[in-house]
Parts: structure tokens; C-alpha cells; sequence
């Protein structure tokens, strides 16, 4: 991933939502998220399929990923919908500044050279929760949504298009308040192979390594749904993803019916 110069960083450092007026928090949030997000990362040393908690059978494990994926050929649109959770200091963060990432997207996983997603942010720092919404086409880095304000409970829905190849959309929609948030991409650089459609969880990196990964709680995707060969498909046949960092692993992931994708932190 091609990361930004400081000055590119002050530059695209953008202001986003917060649940109390903390000037420095929205900086160093801001030029954190800058960064933006990876490709999926197999995790090293895998565990058994049997590890998680849940019913699903485990696929695959990722140090930063966690969700659903589905493979093909041909994705080219993303929606899902999120109650926004109220994050917590993370396992072994010793109650330090947490983060963890909620959004849609397309391709990143056996298509690593780009992706087109869309999502939330959510952080736990000394005791206030923080929000932003963003967009992003790896291997550019993310940008903060301007105009659209998000709090734990919302109901936000979240939407990429792929129009192109190189080109496309990235739509937020706070149900709650009514706002939304448009970008469009054209003439990107790197172009898409449209063969993932993706629901996840993510624990980003910041400096070169994964931020403490925040406490989420349970995130669920429902309304999950994706575009292929002119028609809608859910997210039956999925991989399903969980985060293994050494020995440990932070997530339960799952579908249920049809339109449902579920996470559930468990470190």
C-alpha cells in the first residue's frame, strides 16, 4: 500500500463526527484513518476451522479482516445495513485508544490489487466514543465524508457501485438522521477484478501496524446483499472470516439466512 507524506496526511485530514468536542482526538483520528485500509492478511500460524465460537464453519482466518466474502466473478454493487455499535477499550489495549472499522466493499481478497469500499469508524478513547464515515479506492488512501454526522445507534446503510472497472460509487446513509453522503471515483488507477463482495470487520493499520482493535461488541450487515451478472444475490456460500492475531482469535463470524452477516468480538 503506497502510504501518504506527513504533508499529504495534514492535507487529507478531514473533521468527522464525535460524541464530544475533543479538538486533538479529531486530529490524530483523522490522520489515523488517512491511512485507510488493506487487503485481507492471512493470519500466520492458522488455527483449526473448529476455533470459533459459533456454528459456522471457519474458512479462513485474517490478522485484520473478519466477515463475509463472497468469490466469483462479476460484483458490481455492495449494500448492507449496520446499527452503529458502541465501542470499548479492546482486549489487552490496557484501556488505551481502540479502533475497529464497519463497510462494504469489492474485491481485496483474491483480488488484492484494488478495492472499492465505503464504511464506519468507530474509537474508544479515554472514555468517549468516536465516529466517522469515509470512502475509499485502494491503493489511494481513505477520505472522511463531509456533512453527515454518526452516533452509536444509528441505523446507517452502506452502499458501493461499480459503474467501471475504474470508476464508481460510494454512498452513506444515516437512516436516522436522513443524511447522505455521496463520492464518486472515475479514471482510477487501479482497476477492479470485480471477483469479491465483502461484509466485514476490519482492525486497520495505522504507521505500518494494526491499531488496538476495539471492543465492537456484535456489528450485523442485514438488508446484505450484492450485484452480479445483472441480477441480486445474498450472501449464502460465503467465506466466512475471522481475526486471529498470534494464538489469539478476537471474532465470531456468520451468516444467518439469506441477507444477514454477523460479528461478534469475543478477545
Amino acid at each position: 500500500m503506497k502510504f501518504p507524506t506527513a504533508t499529504a496526511l495534514l492535507l487529507c485530514a478531514t473533521t468527522f463526527a464525535l460524541a464530544a468536542p475533543l479538538t486533538e482526538q479529531r486530529r490524530a483520528r483523522a490522520a489515523q484513518r488517512a491511512l485507510g485500509s488493506r487487503p485481507l492478511i492471512p493470519a500466520d500460524g492458522i488455527l483449526d476451522a473448529a476455533a470459533g465460537n459459533g456454528n459456522n464453519t471457519h474458512v479462513q482466518y485474517s490478522s485484520n479482516w473478519a466477515g463475509a466474502v463472497l468469490i466469483g466473478n462479476g460484483y458490481t454493487s455492495v449494500t448492507g445495513t449496520i446499527v452503529v455499535p458502541t465501542p470499548k477499550a479492546g482486549a489487552g489495549t490496557g484501556g488505551r485508544a481502540s479502533s475497529a472499522s464497519a463497510w462494504v466493499g469489492i474485491d481485496g481478497d483474491t483480488c488484492s490489487t484494488s478495492i472499492l469500499q465505503t464504511g464506519i469508524d468507530f474509537t474508544y478513547t479515554n472514555g468517549q466514543v468516536s465516529y466517522d464515515a469515509w470512502y475509499e479506492w485502494f491503493p489511494d488512501y481513505a477520505y472522511n465524508f463531509n456533512g453527515i454526522s454518526i452516533k452509536a445507534g444509528d441505523t446507517v446503510t452502506m452502499t458501493v457501485t461499480a459503474s467501471s472497472k475504474t470508476g464508481g460509487t460510494a454512498v452513506i446513509q444515516n437512516e436516522s438522521t436522513g443524511q447522505t453522503a455521496t463520492h464518486t471515483f472515475a479514471a482510477q488507477s487501479a482497476a477492479l477484478c470485480e471477483t469479491n463482495a465483502e461484509w466485514i470487520v476490519e482492525d486497520f493499520e495505522s504507521g505500518g501496524s494494526l491499531v488496538p482493535f476495539a471492543n465492537f461488541g456484535t456489528v450485523t450487515f442485514t438488508g446484505a446483499s450484492a450485484r452480479s451478472g445483472g441480477g441480486t444475490v445474498g450472501v449464502n456460500g460465503a467465506t466466512i472470516i475471522d481475526i486471529q492475531q498470534g494464538s489469539k482469535v478476537f471474532t465470531d463470524c456468520g451468516t444467518s439466512g439469506s441477507s444477514s452477516v454477523y460479528c461478534r468480538y469475543i478477545g
